[in-house]
């Protein structure tokens, strides 16, 4: 195996698939760089999930978010064998949110984050998941930009957030509405 450091991002740059060298700070990485810690954050959640159908669709996420990821650094260049985010693949997780939908009680105000393990784990990445959307948005007036990488972000958020209000549901864990001060 290669060496895992290079030398050539110690000057703060780095390159895309597309082939450029840019800035560690420039609005591409900072999307691929949020698109990485939601997978992360999914990895961390996954750790505390028992729910082995969540777990796997959890899973197969992760790896369509390295096809995301994958998809911005090219900047939309088509590069030979690169995977595509589909609409079909927003469209499964809809379905997948409909499902669980399904199972939870109706949400009629907002909800604190939080619950146990799997839960509050759950409601991170989902925040998380809302920031890499945030930082792709800088990127969506770009030539040959994919909009179904929005799409697919902007329904990972609420995927998530559906998530885990059914983990919380089903481990008995109750929700707690915002108070505020009047």
């Amino acid at each position: 195996m290669p060496k895992i450091y290079t030398r050539t991002g110690d000057q703060g740059k780095t390159g895309t698939l597309g082939g450029r060298r840019v800035g560690k700070d420039e609005p591409v990485i900072e999307a691929v760089g949020s698109v990485d810690e939601l997978n992360s954050a999914i990895g961390v959640a996954l750790v505390h999930l028992t729910d082995e159908l969540l777990a796997t669709i959890l899973r197969r996420v992760q790896s369509e978010l390295f096809s995301l990821g994958a998809e911005l650094s090219a900047g939309g260049k088509k590069i030979e064998g690169m995977p595509s985010v589909k609409p079909v693949m927003v469209e499964r997780l809809e379905r997948e949110i409909d499902g669980m939908v399904q199972k939870t009680p109706e949400q009629r105000s907002f909800i604190l984050p939080g619950g146990k393990d799997a839960g509050a784990s759950l409601h991170l990445a989902r925040s998380v998941a809302r920031r890499a959307e945030r930082r792709t948005v800088k990127l969506s007036g770009q030539s040959g930009f994919n909009p179904q990488i929005l799409a697919y972000l902007n329904r990972l958020g609420d995927f998530l957030h559906v998530a885990a209000r059914y983990v919380n549901f089903s481990e008995g864990v109750a929700e707690h509405k915002p108070m505020y001060e009047k």
